[in-house]
């Protein structure tokens, strides 16, 4: 039998395409005369050797020193505070599957859509030129935004033929581009795990069938005045527990963990076996416990393959005695992305299904800071991030205005650069202090908390600063610590956790 349809069988299997695409209400672009896919971008290849048609910041160009076809290609340069975007509006039909790519070169440059889709695609950087490309459907809206970008403080990027194939109209081209607002560099959606690869706007099913909004708490190991609590005492409203911290040993990245002497002492007796034991009671209510590596004191340092060999393989000997769901890398005192990185994969694979982070805020500012770098590079392993705001001082935010830590602002503008830099939504949470005898600086009320999570995940309960979108998958909070939280009547916890059931 022929593989092909004969051209007797086609107008049948056109019309059976057809109806299929109605009931699931979706048009399909066929390859006919009436409906062929065709760029409906204007100036896609700048050829026109200006920027007619786009929407660019101030850095942007058209040059002809360097183009993938023809003589001209878009340049542009990210600033401190500017991504040099450029972008182009487009009437589109609804409910309709398009496909969007363009040729680029340079370091951590995205092609994304938004308005009737929200989707991107980026890449870290390659020699030469390299295609990005994605497909998606558009929604009920027929205005549809292409936009082009770097990232804050790297090199200038090109772009050139920038494709978009599907039915519709290019718009008019006969007026000069204006420079956008603040606010239209801040709409990049969530980037995917692989560079070239099309982007989703589902979840992907890991971190251990955790909530979709989390809590997370650190058990301390030691009395520091705060509260001492036996781990089984930890209530509930905290989804994620993490034992702080693993111990550093005398081989390089090697950790070890043992209940401290004096908690033990001031518990009455509380033993390694009973620990381990409450670890499957707080399980079986379906609380996860991971390591945490580091804290402020903590001095283990993976720089070279051997150390992390070392870290994965220990690590994974504490996972297997002790029941751990994962790991947290608290390390403060510098990360090797690459080797951590190794060994955080190793430790995946080898049971450790929750992981997350818990770097200060001066190691998110930019992608290029190695807590960040680690970040992207386990994204697709990754559970959450859970930023240190606080200790912290003032810090600038997405759009490049400083704020100051204890506010709602700074914990709306500084999550804002993990969302634009490459994490999804459910990879970010706050992390605060539970009262203010946990910090040196930087503690807000629960309340303020609140505000924050609703204001990045609804848009409501902003302050000053308020994301050009909104993320309904935003993960939730953390806090330092439990026992401090324990202290205060679990004031934080009560609050918090209670705000996470009103999120979407």
């Amino acid at each position: 039998m022929s593989p092909h349809p004969s051209p007797r069988r086609m107008p049948a299997l056109v019309s059976l395409l057809a109806s299929v695409a109605l009931a699931l209400g979706v048009t399909l672009a066929l390859g006919t005369s009436s409906a062929s896919a065709a760029n409906i971008l204007a100036n896609p290849g700048f050829e026109s050797g200006s920027l007619s048609g786009w929407t660019c910041t101030a850095t942007a160009s058209v040059v002809s020193t360097q183009a993938h076809d023809g003589s001209h290609s878009l340049s542009a340069a990210p600033s401190g505070s500017d991504t040099g975007q450029c972008s182009q509006q487009v009437t589109v039909q609804p409910n309709t599957a398009y496909k969007l790519s363009a040729w680029v070169q340079g370091s951590y440059v995205y092609l994304g859509v938004s308005g009737s889709a929200t989707q991107n695609t980026w890449t870290p950087g390659a020699n030469g030129w390299q295609q990005l490309s994605l497909s998606f459907t558009t929604g009920s809206s027929t205005s549809l935004t292409v936009y082009l970008h770097g990232w804050y403080g790297q090199p200038a990027y090109l772009a050139d033929d920038v494709n978009l194939d599907g039915p519709g109209t290019p718009p008019t081209t006969s007026t000069s581009p204006t420079s956008p607002t603040t606010s239209t560099t801040s709409t990049t959606p969530t980037t995917p795990t692989s560079p070239t690869t099309t982007t989703t706007t589902s979840t992907p099913p890991h971190n251990g069938d955790l909530p979709k909004h989390i809590l997370t708490g650190y058990w301390q190991n030691f009395d520091n005045g705060a509260k001492t609590l036996r781990l089984a005492d930890v209530p509930t409203t905290y989804n994620v527990i993490a034992i702080a911290f693993a111990d550093a040993t005398t081989t390089p990245g090697a950790v070890s963990f043992t209940l401290d002497p004096a908690l033990s002492s001031k518990l009455g007796g509380y033993t390694d076996a009973q620990f381990r034991e409450d670890v499957k009671t707080v399980q079986a209510r379906g609380q996860k416990v991971i390591i945490s590596v580091g804290g402020e004191k903590g001095t283990i340092s993976v720089g070279d393959s051997s150390s992390a060999s070392n870290f994965a393989n220990s690590v994974k000997q504490l996972i297997s005695t002790y029941g751990f769901d994962g790991v947290d890398i608290d390390l403060e005192n510098g990360i090797n992305a690459t080797y951590m990185g190794q060994a955080l994969r190793s430790i995946h694979d080898g049971g450790g299904s929750v992981i997350t982070m818990a770097p200060q805020t001066i190691d998110m500012q930019s992608t290029q800071g190695g807590y960040f770098q680690l970040a992207l590079n386990v994204k697709d392993i990754l559970t959450v991030v859970n930023m240190q705001y606080y200790n912290s001082g003032a810090m600038n935010g997405c759009n490049g205005n400083v704020y100051s830590q204890g506010t709602v602002d700074f914990l709306t503008a500084l999550s804002c650069i993990q969302l634009q830099g490459g994490l999804r939504a459910d990879q970010v949470a706050f992390g605060l202090p539970s009262s203010g005898s946990a910090a040196g600086g930087g503690y807000q009320s629960p309340s303020n908390v609140v505000s924050a999570m609703n204001c990045m995940a609804k848009a409501t309960g902003c302050a000053s600063f308020k994301p050009s979108t909104t993320y309904p998958e935003f993960r939730g909070a953390m806090t330092w610590s439990i026992n401090w939280d324990a202290s205060n009547g679990y004031s934080f916890a009560n609050t918090v956790s209670a705000g996470l059931k009103n999120l979407p």
